[in-house]
C-alpha cells in the first residue's frame, strides 16, 4: 500500500505504507487511512512527530549511523523517511494549513 500525504502549500508525499503508518500514529494519530489534521492542530502533531522520531532515533542508534543493512544496501532511517512529511508539516504550521492523507 502506498500513502499520499498533501497540504495546500506543498507538493504531494508518497510513501509506503508501513513507514506512513508509524510516521501517523508518532503524531498522535490512530494510523487509519484516510485521515487528517486540521489546521490548528498541526503544531501539535509536528511537536508529537519531531519527539517520536528523537525517542526512535536513542532507542535503535543503528537506524541513524548510517551504513549498509544485512544485504550491502544503504542504510535509511525512519528520521531520513520522515523528512519530507515534518517539512511539509512546518510549512502547514507557517501558512496555518491543514494536512491529510489517503491511498
Amino acid at each position: 500500500m502506498l500513502v499520499k500525504f498533501r497540504s495546500r502549500d506543498t507538493a504531494e508525499i508518497v510513501m509506503f505504507g508501513d513507514i506512513a503508518l508509524e510516521l501517523i500514529r508518532l503524531m498522535g494519530h490512530g494510523g487509519t487511512v484516510p485521515g487528517a489534521i486540521a489546521a490548528e492542530d498541526v503544531p501539535a502533531a509536528l511537536e508529537k512527530l519531531e519527539a517520536g522520531l528523537a525517542r526512535h532515533a536513542q532507542a535503535h542508534p543503528a537506524d541513524t549511523a548510517g551504513g549498509e543493512d544485512e544485504e550491502g544496501q544503504p542504510r535509511v532511517g525512519i528520521g531520513q523517511r520522515a523528512f519530507p512529511l515534518v517539512d511539509m508539516l512546518k510549512r502547514a504550521v507557517r501558512k496555518k494549513s491543514y494536512v491529510m492523507w489517503d491511498k
